[in-house]
């Protein structure tokens, strides 16, 4: 498709994990209102990462999403966030990390893209940075709320049981996924068969995605490994969590942009950066391959480099659908990893997988816009 005919389209999503019923309307509302934003803009002949900035933005600012305020504490009790913001035309890319006294680190990460030299700014310099350039600091505590307090306060308690956390290293035989003592995506009375339902008619989806298709199905297309049926995953006992949020975009010159923003996880070592910020991990665009934003278990999703693994198949010829299959896929039949894609083609193809039990997710395109929780 030609760029003077080509649709824009953009993806978000909310984190994958167990969204429990009573918190469904919160997340479908918010990735609709970062839809809303960031598609006005595309549809205005704005750049893909405009829209991707503008959408990661609304998502922070809600504390429904683990990112900007309300997001996950730290071991000392205080917010760190991490975002990357990726040009696809230019390759040019900005990402903060550790940063605690900026409101939007993905308005961060558009100053590290556009006024650096360099790619990557941390902690304390990447917040005087954006000091430099006009982003007002904030005290951490505007950032923190009582529930994340709480949160903390359980996750010492199951620490000090002995109740050890393997989220972040993953099984620790290679490609023997194992039962896990604490897992952000799970709830003990919630399986992937009884999660709260889709609110968007399938039928409306449209191009390029198959919410029929669950990416832990025995499917092997195209030579594909898929991960087993859920039945045979069995999720330990864990408590309400929340997660990563992410977008990308195609705009109508035919450019691509992908973003991801974290507050990281609950009770983590402060200085500890997972994998949303760092380039090819959580997050990557390029015109000539795809978009993606991951969600899930920072640790092994960076030590796959994920998501410039499944932009290379996109490059290679695979479709973007089959392709965040396959990523997912070969997350947890790797490292026993669970989380969630959205991966975007210059063509405007795109795929959205996830092996939690459920995803806040939205489209936006010409076709209109769509949102729902689960694959």
């Amino acid at each position: 498709m030609s760029a003077l005919t080509r649709f824009p389209t953009l993806l978000v999503h909310g984190g994958a994990w167990a969204i429990p019923p009573e918190m469904a309307e919160d997340h479908e509302r918010g990735v609709a209102r970062a839809l809303e934003t960031g598609y006005k803009i595309l549809t205005s002949g704005g750049s893909a990462t405009d829209a991707v900035e503008a959408a990661v933005t609304i998502l922070e600012d809600d504390p429904t999403f683990d990112a900007g305020r309300g997001s996950f504490l730290t071991s000392e009790g205080k917010v760190q966030l991490d975002a990357l913001l990726m040009d696809g035309a230019t390759l040019r890319a900005g990402g903060v990390a550790c940063v605690e006294r900026l409101r939007n680190p993905i308005q961060a990460a558009r100053l590290v893209l556009d006024k650096s030299p360099h790619v990557y700014l941390v902690g304390p310099g990447a917040e005087n940075f954006a000091a430099s350039h006009g982003m007002p600091l904030i005290d951490n505590s505007e950032l923190v709320l009582d529930r994340e307090k709480l949160r903390l306060e359980e996750a010492r308690s199951r620490l000090a049981q002995g109740l050890a956390d393997t989220t972040f290293s993953g099984p620790e035989e290679p490609g023997v996924p194992s039962n896990r003592s604490s897992f952000e995506g799970w709830r003990d009375d919630k399986s992937p068969e009884t999660a709260h339902p889709l609110t968007t008619a399938v039928s409306e989806v449209g191009p390029g995605f198959s919410p029929g298709t669950n990416p832990t199905s025995n499917s092997n297309q195209q030579g594909a490994s898929m991960a087993p049926s859920s039945e045979a995953v069995q999720p330990p006992q864990t408590f309400d969590s929340h997660d990563t949020v992410g977008a990308v975009a195609l705009d109508t010159n035919g450019n691509l942009a992908a973003g991801t923003s974290t507050g990281g996880t609950l009770n983590k070592t402060p200085g500890r950066v997972g994998d949303s910020s760092l380039i090819g991990c959580g997050c990557y665009a390029d015109n000539h391959s795809a978009a993606v934003s991951l969600t899930g278990w920072g640790e092994p999703i960076m030590k796959l480099v994920l998501g410039k693994w499944a932009t290379d198949r996109v490059a290679q010829g695979v479709i973007p659908e089959l392709a965040a299959q396959q990523a997912i896929s070969y997350l947890f039949t790797r490292l026993g990893g669970h989380g969630g894609i959205i991966l975007l083609g210059p063509d405007g193809q795109f795929g959205l997988a996830h092996n939690t039990p459920g995803m806040a997710w939205g489209i936006a395109d010409h076709q209109g816009l769509r949102t729902g929780l689960i694959i």
